[in-house]
C-alpha cells in the first residue's frame, strides 16, 4: 500500500460511512482516488455521512476515546482479565507506542482528516451544487478537520501533531509541530469554517443524523461550531476569545425572570448516535468490565446529609450479576450511566448516544472564561448555576478566595462532564494539578500523554518526539 503523508498507512474505506440513520445509499465501494477524480452528489453526500461516521469511531469502545482516557484520570477502570494492557500499559507502566493502546487515536483521525480535505477540493468539481451547498459543506468539514485534530493534540499534549495535512502523495512528511501552533491551526479551521457556514444558505445539501437534529442547518451548526471553538480557546488559554465564542454558540443560561434553567437545558447539544444493527457501530462503553473509579464516591461533596446529584445521576450500583469488579488489587461497586435528563441513572445501552459538548460544560467554560478574565462574582454565578441544578450542592458565596473558585470549577467540571470525553485528565495537566490524579495503588503511575505511534517514528526516522514518553 501506497504511503500516505503523516503515516496513513489505512486510508478510511467508504466502507466506514455506514451509521445509525446516515442514510448512505449503496456507493458500490468507491475508491477515494474516485472520490477525488469525479466525485458526484451522491459520493460527496456519503462522504459527508462518513466524516462523521469517522470522527465517532474509535469514541466510545472499551479501548476508545472516553474509555482509556477515562482510566488515565481516574475516573474508571476496565477489568477486562483477558487484556492486562488496561492495568500493565495504562496503570501500571508506560504507554507503548507499538501497541493499541498507546498507539491509539492517530492514524484515525488522520484518515478522517484526509477524507474532509478530498471533500472539500471534490465540491468544487461537481458543478450541481450551488456557491452556497459547496460553502455549507466545506464549513462542516473544516469543522471536523478541526475536531481531529482535537483528538490528537488532547491525547499527545506537550508532544504536538502534524497540521498540514493536505500533502500529495509521496511528498515529504509534514513536521511535528508544537501544542500553541496546532491549537491555533484547530482556531483557524474552526474560525474558516464559521465563514463557510454563515454563506451555507438554509440546508445542508446532505442528511444529518438524528443527533444533530438541532444543529442540522449551517446557521445552527455554526452555534456547533463555536461551542468547540470556546472549548479550544480556554484550551489555548485564550479565555476573552472563549467569551467571544461563547456568545456565538448555543449557551443557554441568562434566562428572563422567574424562567429557570432545567436538567433537560443542561443537556442541549449535539450527540454522537449508535445502532445494534450489524453494519453499524453499537456503543461500545456497555462493556461489562467497565466500572466507575471508587474515587468518584470518595470525592463527591455533600449538601448536608445528600451526595453531589450527578454521582446519582451519572453513576449507579448495579442490583443485577456483576454487582461488581476486581482485579490488580483495585475494585468498584459502580457503573456509568447513559446520558440522561433523567434524575436517576439508567445503564448504558448499545444506543445510547454519546454528546459531543453539551449547554452545561458551556456554562462552565464561561466561569472560567469570566474567572480568568476578571470577572469573578460572574464567574461564582455560573458556577452556581451548575452547583444547585445539575449537583443539588449549596451556592457559593461570591466572595471565596480566588484558590477556591479554581478548585470549584475543576470539581464541577470532574464530576458534570464525568466520563463523557477525558475532560479531568486533560483539565489535570492545563491546569497543572497532576497531583489530583492520585495513584491507587504505589505501583501506579500517572501517563500524561500517548507516545507517537511506532508506525509513524518508523517513517519519520530520527524524530527527536518519537524519543518523548508518555511519562
Amino acid at each position: 500500500m501506497r504511503k500516505l503523508s503523516i503515516g496513513l498507512c489505512s486510508v478510511v474505506a467508504l466502507a466506514t460511512l455506514n451509521a445509525c440513520d446516515f442514510e448512505i445509499g449503496d456507493l458500490n465501494n468507491p475508491s477515494l482516488d474516485e472520490l477525488e477524480d469525479s466525485p458526484t452528489l451522491a459520493s460527496i453526500s456519503a462522504a459527508c455521512a462518513g466524516i462523521m461516521a469517522g470522527h465517532r469511531g474509535n469514541l466510545a469502545a472499551a479501548n476508545g476515546y472516553i474509555s482509556l482516557l477515562g482510566i488515565l484520570g481516574r475516573e474508571s477502570y476496565n477489568f477486562d482479565g483477558a487484556d492486562p494492557r488496561y492495568f500493565g500499559e495504562m496503570l501500571t507502566g508506560a504507554l507503548a507506542k507499538g501497541s493499541p493502546f498507546g498507539g491509539n487515536f492517530w492514524a484515525g483521525p488522520y484518515a478522517n482528516i484526509r477524507l474532509a480535505n478530498i471533500v472539500i477540493k471534490g465540491v468544487d468539481k461537481v458543478a450541481a451544487y450551488s456557491a452556497e451547498e459547496r460553502s455549507a459543506i466545506k464549513g462542516y468539514a473544516r469543522t471536523f478537520i478541526a475536531m481531529d485534530l482535537l483528538r490528537v493534540i488532547n491525547t499527545r499534549d506537550t508532544i504536538g501533531a502534524v497540521v498540514d495535512t493536505d500533502k500529495e502523495l509521496g511528498a515529504p512528511l509534514a513536521p511535528i509541530v508544537d501544542k500553541p501552533v496546532v491549537y491555533a491551526a484547530i482556531n483557524s479551521y474552526l474560525d474558516m469554517a464559521k465563514a463557510d457556514l454563515m454563506g451555507g444558505g438554509m440546508a445542508f445539501p446532505f442528511t444529518v443524523p438524528s443527533g444533530f437534529s438541532a444543529f442540522g442547518t449551517p446557521a445552527s451548526f455554526l452555534r456547533f461550531n463555536r461551542a468547540m471553538r470556546a472549548r479550544v480557546a480556554l484550551y489555548a488559554d485564550d479565555a476573552a476569545g472563549a467569551l467571544t465564542a461563547l456568545g456565538e454558540s448555543f449557551l443557554k443560561a441568562d434566562l428572563p425572570a422567574g424562567m429557570q434553567l432545567t436538567l433537560a437545558d443542561l443537556n442541549i447539544g449535539p450527540t454522537m448516535v449508535f445502532s445494534a444493527n450489524a453494519n453499524d457501530t453499537a456503543n461500545g462503553l456497555t462493556n461489562r468490565n467497565i466500572w466507575a473509579h471508587p474515587d468518584l464516591v470518595i470525592d463527591a461533596k455533600m449538601n448536608g446529609s445528600a451526595t453531589d446529584l450527578r454521582l446519582a445521576r451519572k453513576t449507579f450500583v448495579p442490583t443485577t450479576a456483576p454487582t461488581s469488579g476486581t482485579a490488580g488489587g483495585v475494585s468498584s461497586n459502580r457503573k456509568f450511566a447513559a446520558l440522561s435528563t433523567s434524575s436517576t441513572a439508567t445503564a448504558i445501552t448499545p444506543t445510547s448516544p454519546i454528546a459531543l459538548i453539551r449547554n452545561e460544560e458551556l456554562i462552565l467554560l464561561r466561569a472560567e472564561a469570566r474567572f480568568k478574565t476578571g470577572a469573578k462574582a460572574l464567574a461564582v454565578q455560573d458556577l452556581n448555576v451548575v452547583r444547585t441544578l445539575s449537583g443539588g450542592l449549596a451556592a457559593l458565596a461570591e466572595d471565596i478566595p480566588d484558590a477556591e473558585v479554581t478548585n470549584e470549577i475543576l470539581y464541577n467540571r470532574r464530576y458534570s462532564l464525568m466520563f463523557e470525553g477525558g475532560h479531568r485528565w486533560i483539565d489535570a495537566r492545563r491546569f497543572n494539578r497532576v497531583a489530583d490524579l492520585k495513584p491507587a495503588l504505589p505501583n501506579h503511575v500517572v501517563n500524561l500523554r500517548f507516545p507517537i505511534p511506532q508506525a509513524e517514528c518508523d517513517a519519520r526516522k530520527n524524530e527527536p518526539k518519537c524519543n518523548i514518553t508518555s511519562q
